[in-house]
């Protein structure tokens, strides 16, 4: 199986500007989320795909593949398949460049839901984890996911889903992992449909594919990671690099 890696980088961000350029430890965020993929050994490219030259910078003077994408995306599917449209593979991964810690293990079990038979019939997989953080459940920055039965995505919130109406039962919550994976006519269907209204209202772009009625299968997975929403969370990457004994 073909596997390419693509990660959307776009400089500007609302809630912490350049966020993707600031170091952690030494290395930007965007380099180290380019290098962890790499890492990985799962996919036959890695390609940074932004709308800024001094990423651009940032990846090819450390010897990585970078390109340029033309148009103005509201999201990161949106700027990766500018480049998918014009590659053959069996599956694309859009690995969000403000994830710098996405480890071998949760890449491995996202394209193990695209083997055999029923493989087959997955057009788009993403990951969770759960949260056991009673204050991160409420953090509307953590993005929960509700799921069904088999796995497949029910809905997307940064409110608290499922809401505990019944205080008596164990009620697991989800965390949306920002890491997708696509069959080519899938990630060509999202770019051709427009913002759908939750997509819109909750700001999550995998509502699209919901709101078309195309099926999100779901890995639950252990990451041990921080994605790069505010300048805290480069103070939690550092001591999660630290308590770990992480370069």
């Amino acid at each position: 199986m073909k596997v390419i890696a693509l990660i959307p980088a776009r400089l500007g961000a609302t809630r912490f500007p350049s966020k993707l350029l600031a170091p952690i430890r030494g290395k930007s965020v965007i380099r180290r989320t380019y290098e962890s993929a790499k890492k990985t050994g799962l996919f036959d490219e890695v390609i940074v795909v932004t709308d800024s030259d001094e990423i651009m910078q940032e990846i090819m003077q450390h010897s990585g593949q970078a390109v340029k994408s033309k148009g103005v995306y509201e999201s990161g599917t949106d700027r990766i398949a500018e480049v998918a449209e014009f590659m053959e593979a069996d599956v694309f991964v859009n690995v969000q460049g403000d994830e710098p810690f996405v480890q071998k293990e949760p890449l491995a079990q996202l394209l193990e839901l695209f083997n055999g038979t029923e493989g087959e019939k997955v057009q788009v997989a993403s990951l969770v984890q759960q949260l056991t953080d009673p204050n991160l459940v409420v953090d509307a920055n953590f993005v929960k996911v509700a799921l069904s039965l088999n796995n497949n995505a029910i809905f997307f919130s940064r409110s608290v889903i499922p809401y505990p109406r019944n205080v008596e039962i164990a009620i697991p919550y989800y965390e949306h992992i920002g890491v997708y994976a696509f069959r080519k006519q899938a990630l060509m269907d999202f770019t051709r449909w427009p913002m759908t209204p939750l997509e819109a209202a909750e700001k999550i772009e995998c509502l699209r594919f919901l709101e078309h009625d195309t099926p999100i299968r779901m890995a639950i997975t252990q990451y041990m990671g921080v994605e790069i929403d505010t300048p805290e969370d480069i103070v939690r990457a550092e001591q999660l690099m630290e308590s770990n004994g992480w370069e």
